[in-house]
C-alpha cells in the first residue's frame, strides 16, 4: 500500500489560486491512490477465497456504536461555544492557580535598578516539577529494664508490618508495577538509580506480601458488585500462567470491575466464579429445569433426585466423590450434573433471576437472563468477504439496515416507549430473514435471527447495555500486559495480576485516584471506604449505568 503524502508548509503569501488548485487536485488523487490500494488488497483476499488458499484480511473497526450516537445540537444564542469561533486555547482553564506552591524564589531584574526605582509586586511563574530521591528515616526504640527485671522495648508504627521498607515506597512499587506495567527487573533498577538499597528478591515480596487485605476486598467486589447490578457485562481473553495457557474472565459493569485467572472458560468456570469462592450444589427446580434442557437422561437424572444428600454438597472433591458415588461416568453427563448444580446452588444463595448477563456470544455464558452485544452481531455481517459486486452491495445494504436498527434501539434505551417494540421487532425480522444473492449472508442472518430474545432483551430491559465495550475496555489492560511480561509464574503472582488489575479498574469506574488509595490502604488512613461500599452506595442512589 502506498505510502501517504505529505505536503509542506504553504505561506499564505504562496497561496495563490493555481497552488490552491494544485494542492486539492493532490490530495483528491493521494485519496484515490489509498482507494485503489485497498481494492487491490480486497480483490487478492477474494482471488485467494477463490483459490482455496487461506487469507487474513483485515477489517477496520464497524464503528456501528460512535456512528449511530445522535450528533449535538449546536450550542444556542448566548451558551458557551455560541457565536464566532474562537482562537484554541481560549477557553482552556488555568493550570496554576489551584496549586500548592512549596516554594518562593525572588528574581530581581537583571538590569541595575536606577535611582528612585518604586517595588511595584511580583509578576508570579509558576513551575511545576518534582522531588524524587530516597528518604531514610531510622526508629530508635527505646529500651527500658523495670526494677523487677522486665525488659521493655518501644515499637514500630503498625504501617511498617516490621518491614524495612515504608509504606509509600511499598504503595509506589504497587502503583508502578499494577497500574504502569513496569516488569520487576526495571523497577529494582529504577529503585537502585534513586538510591533505594533493595534485593529483587525484596521487590517480589513488596509486589506479593502482605496483600490479604487487598485480596479480600477484590472478592467482597464481586458479592457486593452480584447484589446491587441490574446487570453485568462479560468477556474473557488468554492469560498465561507457569507456563501454560490459561483464561482470565472480566465481570462487571459502570461500578466496578472484576477478574479472575482460571485454566479453563467453560461453563463450569463461569458458574463458579459467580460463586465468588464459596461454591455450593443444589437441586432446586431451576437446575432441574437445567439438566432436562440441557438432555440429562432420565436414570442419571433419577439417581440424582433419589440420592441428594439433606445437607447439600459444599464442596467440589465432594462433589466428584458423590458423582462416583452414582455411577456417572460419562463426561457429558458429569458435565450437565455439574452446571445445573452449581446453577441451582447459586440459586439457593439468592442469585438474583432479574441480573441481566450480556456477553458477546460465547456458550459459557449464555445462562438465566442473557443478552447479547450487539456490535458482536453487526461485526459477524461485517467479517463476511464477498466474491463479486452484488454480493458486496447486498452486504453493506443489510449493514446499513442494522446500523438503523441499532440507532433506533439506542433512541428506545434512552426513551422507552412500549408501543416502539413491536415495530422494533418486526424491522429486526424483516432484516434477519432475508434472503440476499450472498449465501453465506443468509445463514449468517438466519443464525442471529436464532437469538432474537437475546438481541431484543432491551425492549423489555431498556436498563442493560446493546453492546460489552466496556468489558472489552476493562481486559484490555491484560492483553497489554501478557504482552509485556508474558504471564505470572506463581499461584500468589496470579491472585496479585487478578487483584490490583479489579481494584484499579474499579477505582478509575468510581472517579477514585489508584495511587491515593494505595497511600490510603498502605498508610492506613481510612479516609476512602471500602470500594465495595461504595459500590453499593452508588447503586442505592440509583446511579444510571450507561
Amino acid at each position: 500500500m502506498s505510502s501517504p503524502i505529505h505536503l509542506p508548509e504553504i505561506s499564505d503569501a504562496e497561496r495563490t489560486p493555481l497552488v490552491e488548485r494544485l494542492v486539492v487536485l493532490i490530495e483528491t488523487l493521494a485519496q484515490e491512490n489509498q482507494r485503489q490500494a485497498e481494492t487491490i488488497q480486497q480483490l487478492r483476499d477474494e482471488i485467494a477465497v477463490l483459490k482455496g488458499e487461506k487469507t487474513k484480511p483485515t477489517f477496520k473497526p464497524s464503528g456501528m456504536e460512535e456512528e449511530t450516537e445522535p450528533a449535538a445540537p449546536p450550542p444556542e444564542e448566548g451558551e458557551a461555544g455560541a457565536g464566532p469561533a474562537k482562537r484554541p486555547g481560549s477557553n482552556k482553564r488555568s493550570k496554576t492557580h489551584q496549586l500548592t506552591v512549596h516554594q518562593d524564589i525572588p528574581v530581581p531584574p537583571v538590569q541595575p535598578l536606577p535611582a528612585g526605582s518604586r517595588f511595584k509586586g511580583y509578576r508570579d511563574f509558576v513551575v511545576q516539577d518534582l522531588k524524587i530521591e530516597s528518604f531514610n528515616t531510622r526508629y530508635r526504640l527505646e529500651v527500658w529494664q523495670t526494677p523487677a527485671g522486665e525488659w521493655l522495648c518501644g515499637e514500630l508504627p503498625a504501617t511498617l508490618n516490621g518491614s524495612h521498607f515504608g509504606p509509600r515506597l511499598r504503595a509506589f512499587v504497587l502503583y508502578q508495577h499494577h497500574h504502569c506495567q513496569v516488569t520487576q527487573p526495571l523497577l529494582h533498577e529504577q529503585l537502585g538509580e534513586w538510591g533505594v538499597d533493595i534485593s529483587v528478591g525484596q521487590v517480589d515480596a513488596l509486589l506479593s506480601g502482605d496483600n490479604a487485605a487487598f485480596c479480600a476486598e477484590k472478592d467482597q467486589l464481586l458479592v457486593t458488585g452480584l447484589q446491587v447490578s441490574p446487570f453485568i457485562t462479560v468477556d474473557d481473553s488468554g492469560a498465561r500462567h507457569q507456563g501454560h495457557n490459561g483464561y482470565v474472565t472480566q465481570i462487571g459493569n459502570a461500578w466496578f470491575a472484576w477478574f479472575s485467572s482460571t485454566s479453563s472458560k467453560s461453563r463450569i468456570n463461569f458458574l463458579e466464579l459467580l460463586h465468588a469462592g464459596d461454591i455450593g450444589y443444589g437441586l432446586n427446580p431451576h437446575a432441574l429445569d437445567y439438566l432436562v434442557e440441557q438432555g440429562l437422561p432420565q436414570e442419571p437424572l433419577r439417581r440424582l433426585q433419589a440420592h441428594w444428600p439433606a445437607g447439600g454438597i459444599n464442596d467440589p472433591q465432594c462433589w466428584e466423590e458423590h458423582l462416583d458415588a452414582l455411577g456417572i461416568d460419562s463426561a457429558r453427563h458429569r458435565r450437565i450434573a455439574t452446571e445445573g448444580t452449581l446453577l441451582g446452588g447459586l440459586i439457593d444463595k439468592g442469585f438474583s433471576l432479574d441480573l441481566v448477563i450480556v456477553s458477546d456470544g460465547a456458550g459459557q455464558f449464555a445462562i438465566l437472563l442473557h443478552a447479547l452485544c450487539w456490535v458482536h452481531a453487526e461485526r459477524l455481517v461485517h467479517k463476511l468477504i464477498p466474491l463479486n459486486d452484488r454480493q458486496r452491495e447486498d452486504q453493506q445494504r443489510v449493514r446499513a439496515e442494522i446500523w438503523e436498527l441499532y440507532a433506533d434501539l439506542k433512541a428506545y434505551q434512552r426513551a422507552p416507549e412500549p408501543t416502539w417494540a413491536p415495530a422494533l421487532e418486526a424491522r429486526f425480522d424483516a432484516i434477519f430473514t432475508q434472503r440476499t444473492s450472498f449465501a453465506t449472508l443468509n445463514q449468517t442472518l438466519k443464525r442471529l435471527h436464532a437469538h432474537r430474545q437475546k438481541l431484543l432483551l432491551v425492549l423489555q430491559r431498556p436498563d442493560i447495555p446493546l453492546h460489552t465495550n466496556g468489558s472489552e475496555n476493562d481486559i484490555r489492560g491484560y492483553v497489554k500486559w501478557r504482552k509485556v511480561s508474558g504471564g505470572t509464574r506463581s499461584d500468589l503472582g496470579k491472585r496479585c495480576r487478578d487483584t490490583f488489575a479489579s481494584l484499579k479498574k474499579t477505582c478509575r469506574k468510581l472517579g477514585i485516584s489508584f495511587w491515593g488509595y494505595l497511600v490510603d490502604r498502605s498508610e492506613q488512613h481510612g479516609t476512602i471506604p471500602p470500594l465495595p461500599d461504595i459500590v453499593r452506595e452508588r447503586a442505592l442512589a440509583g446511579a444510571a449505568v450507561p
